[in-house]
């Protein structure tokens, strides 16, 4: 079966002398954007990992935060995506705002974020979450819905009546960009390209063909 939608983007020019200097802060405004246009989940992101054996995956996560130090988000340790990001300590995002025909690329080294901090972060976790953060062994196989629910109900007769501590197993990982590319759909194909790339710890910034 042949798939060919001909979207043709009709977004502003993409101008260059308006660009922050770092990344990190052109994300942050077109995030913003995001956020105000109203889109659903503006964080949601592809995740994509290489295993130690080279072999490629991804998957969509939400961003839980972006700042100065990088892009944070959050998983099971014993996930294959953390197998991954553990084994090589390298990952790229990939953000895509289809109604406002913008993408943002970001690839970086990955390492895990202090434990406190992802202590911090569970407690803000709707109840359920934290219970299902405990009772997922997250990528293992399972013999059957009712034994994930199961473990569910087991959980929450263990923690009934208390607070809910962050699992050891589970936790965030922060990626720190080195090289960030925003794409922005222009007529005809003929798109919008920026790229960001660090270099001796200044960011140098290019215009890319489409």
């Amino acid at each position: 079966m042949a798939i060919d939608y001909r979207t043709d983007y009709q977004a502003p020019p993409l101008d260059f002398a308006l660009l922050a200097e770092n990344p990190v802060e052109q994300f942050l405004s077109w995030f913003q954007e995001a956020e105000t246009a109203g889109l659903p989940e503006p964080n949601a992101m592809t995740v994509a990992t290489v295993s130690s054996d080279g072999e490629p995956s991804a998957r969509m996560l939400l961003l839980k935060s972006a700042d100065s130090r990088g892009f944070t988000f959050y998983t099971n340790y014993g996930s294959a995506k953390a197998s991954d990001l553990d084994s090589t300590s390298r990952a790229s995002l990939v953000f895509f705002w289809q109604p406002m025909h913008r993408q943002v690329r970001v690839n970086g080294a990955v390492t895990r974020v202090p434990r406190e901090e992802s202590a911090e972060y569970f407690a803000t976790r709707p109840r359920d979450a934290q219970i299902g953060a405990w009772a997922s062994r997250q990528s293992s196989v399972l013999g059957s819905r009712e034994q994930l629910e199961q473990q569910v109900a087991a959980i929450e007769a263990r923690f009934a009546g208390r607070e809910i501590a962050v699992p050891d197993y589970w936790g965030g990982y922060r990626l720190v960009p080195d090289r960030v590319e925003f794409w922005q759909g222009q007529p005809s194909r003929l798109h919008d390209r920026a790229l960001y790339v660090v270099e001796h710890g200044m960011w140098t910034k290019a215009r890319l063909s489409p």
